[in-house]
């Protein structure tokens, strides 16, 4: 689409202001006219079987994609840009191309090209200054378009500002007429070189307004080149080391002119030669997955290289490339030296290496592209002669580069892998065997130790076993209590029903004792005695539920699981409820019965009512008696209730 709707961006105000261009090429501009209109149907067409994304799911079903397609707001703006405008033709004139003005609609998918192409190219700085350089290029041919239409509303040669006289054979050719007033208002854009002052007053408003789009061309120019020019120097900081800080800090430091030198090659050569030390934090961007996948790509063939990790699996090698380290040494310089402790292993990429002596000149082998060494250090493998230190002197004949592996980042690794870690182990034992290099008793101890090892995560994987089944065990012991608690809880609202029952009944009991009473004649000694038989029978109630409790608890302690205990605790509360309502039976009978027997032995026989103002008397303080003790009554109940509650949870708490 950048091919239509650039030429409709330029050609469209091209032929309406240059009429004579319009004219002496009319046919060509003709098809090229329709040309673009079959473009912009072809790609209307595309748009329309272009699946989009639904929840992340792409979307391939013709009928959705055309569904969606017309209910969007790009198929009105595609079907204005295509509207058959060029009807107007037999109304204005075939020299009015501007009819077709309707076709720069589809400027967004001019910007979406763009957009995709800077994302794909590799090379975006340089896209992004060409796509800036047509943009103004655009911006100056309008102007220059609309620069000559007014200077033939004015009339040509009218004053200096003005296009000068066509007549003048000079200024009469089409391209001379194009090109000068493209000059003149690329001079007014870039405001560079002096140009006529304007003498009319539509001059005057034309070259306001053009030094008004000047101004932001410029700032956008100016603007954009620095962006260009800042990410360069940022993609240079990233993949280079900052060249200036280390001069500055070698200057302040009063650093030799020879080791200055040295830095300087050194910098140099990774310049020249393009060579990223960052690559970890380039890489840093993309997500775990592609980062692998390149690492993968660039270094498993180098990493393939090594004997030790050669019959490795590969997702351990995937792992292994991400912690690979580039360093470039310089020519002379020593990678390692005799007796140095090993941190690392190193794998040469490209170079040649010297196995050196201790003086330095001798040369015991030579290694290039491929070769590795210090691969042992980094395994600490028990019995080692060495100690894990570097047997030999490395030093750098050229530039040499080089990968580089820490032991820590192998140990993390392995810490993953423990079957490679222990082929590893087998692997550097064999080759430190055939060295001399391999005591063993290192192999003994190291036997001893793997044993102990095993025994170790045989006790761990038991102890974890055992944890899980504690566990699982305590689950069961909370869920059983909160279902205990919960039916004594029960229990004792069904206790405290009964308890209020229960003095209601015995006052029903006790007024018809007192009518008995009073028709026999009894005073007081009839109201000591039935309290005396009432605190008899709250004696025997107290006594039964201190032996249920007791019962209770028992059970908590001896059965397993809360099933059976509830079960028998419910049980006897309901024998508890039982009894006392045969307990409260009989006492009454057994009071009414000693009434009667005690009224007899006074020999009271008056028939009827006593005393009246005895009887009222006594009537009254009965009353008030029995009001005092239901409220004792229900006090003692819920100091029973709160006792028996603490004694379970105590009794619960041992048995826990």
């Amino acid at each position: 689409m950048i091919f239509p709707i650039v030429y409709n961006w330029v050609i469209i105000i091209l032929r309406t202001c240059f009429t004579t261009i319009a004219l002496s090429y009319l046919p060509v501009w003709l098809t090229l006219d329709y040309l673009s209109d079959l473009m912009y149907m072809a790609d209307m067409i595309i748009t329309a079987h272009t699946g989009y994304l639904e929840q992340g799911i792409l979307i391939k079903d013709v009928t959705q994609l055309r569904k969606h397609y017309i209910h969007s707001k790009y198929f009105l703006r595609d079907l204005a840009s295509l509207l058959p405008t060029d009807f107007f033709y037999f109304v204005l004139g075939i020299q009015m191309p501007i009819v077709r003005i309707n076709r720069l609609l589809r400027t967004p998918r001019l910007n979406e090209a763009l957009d995709r192409m800077e994302t794909r190219t590799s090379y975006p700085n340089t896209f992004r200054i060409s796509k800036l350089m047509i943009y103004i290029f655009v911006l100056i041919h309008w102007n220059a378009c609309l620069y000559f239409s007014l200077s033939s509303y004015i009339g040509f040669g009218s004053d200096r500002w003005v296009y000068p006289n066509i007549t003048d054979p000079e200024f009469a050719s089409m391209r001379r007429q194009y090109f000068y007033c493209f000059w003149f208002s690329a001079q007014i854009f870039t405001t560079v070189g002096d140009t006529p002052l304007p003498k009319r007053e539509e001059e005057y408003l034309f070259m306001i307004a053009d030094l008004l789009i000047a101004v932001l061309v410029f700032a956008s120019i100016v603007g954009n080149v620095g962006n260009v020019i800042t990410s360069l120097r940022d993609r240079d900081n990233v993949f280079f080391p900052n060249h200036e800080l280390v001069k500055g800090y070698l200057r302040s430091h009063h650093i030799s002119k020879e080791l200055r030198q040295r830095i300087d090659n050194w910098y140099q050569h990774l310049h020249i030669n393009k060579k990223i030390m960052r690559e970890n934090e380039i890489l840093q961007q993309l997500p775990l997955h592609l980062r692998t996948v390149i690492a993968v790509s660039v270094h498993l063939p180098t990493l393939s290289k090594v004997t030790i990790f050669q019959s490795c699996e590969k997702s351990l090698l995937e792992e292994l490339v991400l912690k690979l380290t580039p360093q470039v040494f310089s020519p002379g310089e020593y990678v390692c030296r005799k007796g140095d402790v090993g941190h690392e292993m190193y794998i040469i990429k490209e170079g040649k290496l010297a196995v050196v002596a201790d003086d330095g000149v001798t040369e015991f082998a030579v290694l290039s592209e491929g070769n590795f060494f210090g691969e042992i250090s980094i395994l600490n493998i028990k019995g080692n002669k060495s100690g894990n230190r570097r047997t030999a002197n490395i030093r750098s004949i050229g530039y040499s580069d080089l990968f580089s592996l820490s032991k820590e980042d192998l140990t993390d690794v392995l810490s993953e892998f423990p079957a490679a870690k222990r082929h590893l182990e087998e692997k550097g034992r064999q080759i430190l065997t055939k060295m001399g290099m391999l005591e063993e008793s290192g192999e003994a101890e190291e036997g001893e130790a793997e044993k102990i090892e095993t025994k170790i995560m045989r006790l761990e994987n038991n102890l974890e076993v055992l944890q899980t089944k504690l566990a699982r065990l305590m689950v069961e012991l909370e869920s059983s209590n909160h279902k205990m608690q919960a039916r004594v809880r029960q229990l004792e609202r069904e206790v405290a029903a009964m308890d209020n029952q229960l003095p209601e009944r015995e006052n029903g009991e006790d007024g018809e004792e007192r009518g008995q009473g009073r028709g026999e004649g009894v005073g007081g000694e009839v109201v000591w005695e039935r309290e005396e038989a009432e605190g008899e029978e709250e004696e025997d109630l107290e006594g039964k539920v201190k032996q249920q409790g007791q019962r209770e608890d028992s059970n908590d302690i001896t059965k397993e699981g809360d099933g059976e205990s509830t079960k028998s605790t419910k049980e006897d509360g309901e024998n508890v409820i039982e009894g006392k309502k045969c307990g409260g039976v009989d006492n009454q009978e057994k009071k009414s019965r000693d009434d009667g027997e005690k009224n007899r032995e006074k020999g009271d026989d008056r028939p009827g009512k006593g005393d009246g103002a005895e009887i009222v008397h006594e009537d009254k303080e009965e009353e008030k008696e029995s009001e005092e003790k239901k409220e004792k009554d229900k006090e003692d109940s819920e100091k029973r209730g709160v006792r028996e509650k603490d004694e379970r949870q105590e009794h619960e708490k041992k048995g826990k």
